[in-house]
């Protein structure tokens, strides 16, 4: 297990480098000049060129690529455009509001999702199965945007019920949470119904209930794990989802998160904040794509009877090449 969470590690190293230069190129092909937005309008072409200077602007897009790659091997993210401030302590103070956000997400997701989906399957062919599919339909396909334009206008606008914009008590986190979760809740409530149908069609399962076991029993101790197995990969895929997510939410209400701080850079043409946070948001997005994988190999066995198996090949294969 240790060699494949290292090998894991190595393959991140090209990915992150790929996202990096794609993002590098996006932002020098794309319209708008950094400068003149610092500068102003109807200034003289010799102060743009100063700034574009100072900025390393002037440089080749393959220059400014190679001083960024050094600078991130230095700890070094960059400076602001136009706020100057080191962009490391800008995602120290922004990313904890998005990390909550997203970790309440999916956790309202998971508490909302799985039960729903359990009753469901337990349910197959009523009128209750029939409701619960149709609802998860819905909310599917309902643009998260519109949901959380919605709340705002029943719970803040009508209702005064919660804060419309801005984290000032724990009640700010409510509303983005919800707008979020409700989405992901319906995904997860969806595959929870279809591996819960499937595993309890098994053979163990009848035998269980041949035995005598509660109905309880059968479905909370012997069918539970196993239906959950896909799950636990869908929800750490949602939890990537969520921290993206979190741009919509940040801005519909006024959240002081990394989302937030991402999409003032592209707005701003702010290249610095615009290369470090989504490198920063990719290294989060992958980290968490191998703990999912290791806690995968944990949950079920086979995975990690498989890696044994082709550890064990492959030693044999050489074995037989040097023989």
């Amino acid at each position: 297990m240790g060699k494949y969470v290292i090998k894991r590690i190595l393959i991140m190293i090209p990915i992150l480098i790929g996202i990096s230069f794609i993002v590098q190129v996006l932002v020098s092909i794309a319209p708008g000049d950094p400068a003149r937005s610092i500068v102003g309008a109807d200034r003289e072409e010799w102060e743009y060129e100063k700034v574009r200077e100072e900025l390393g602007l002037d440089k080749p897009m393959l220059v400014r690529y190679w001083d960024f790659i050094s600078n991130v091997l230095k700890g070094n993210l960059g400076v602001s455009f136009f706020t100057k401030r080191p962009i490391w302590s800008e995602i120290a103070t922004r990313f904890p509001y998005t990390l909550m956000i997203a970790l309440l997400s999916v956790a309202l997701a998971v508490l909302v999702g799985i039960p729903l989906g359990i009753f469901a399957a337990t349910n197959q062919f009523t009128w209750k199965d029939s409701f619960a599919v149709l609802l998860s339909l819905i909310v599917v396909s309902m643009p998260s945007f519109w949901f959380a334009l919605l709340l705002v206008q029943f719970f803040s606008v009508k209702l005064r019920l919660l804060p419309v914009s801005g984290i000032a008590n724990w009640q700010g986190y409510i509303l983005p949470v919800v707008s979020i979760a409700l989405g992901y809740a319906a995904s997860i409530m969806r595959q929870m119904r279809s591996n819960m149908l499937e595993v309890i069609r098994q053979d163990y399962i009848i035998t269980a209930r041949a035995k005598g076991l509660s109905e309880g029993k059968v479905l909370y101790k012997h069918a539970l794990k196993n239906a959950l197995i896909p799950v636990v990969m869908t929800i750490g895929v949602l939890f990537g989802m969520s921290l993206g997510g979190a741009l919509i939410a940040e801005t519909i209400y006024s959240l002081p998160g990394l989302g937030s701080f991402t999409l003032a850079g592209l707005q701003n043409r702010d290249y610095p904040v615009i290369q470090g946070s989504v490198l920063f948001m990719s290294v989060i997005s992958i980290t968490m794509m191998l703990l999912i994988d290791i806690a995968f190999s944990f949950i079920d066995p086979r995975i990690r009877s498989q890696y044994t198996r082709r550890r064990r090949g492959a030693k044999e294969g050489l074995g037989r090449k040097a023989a």
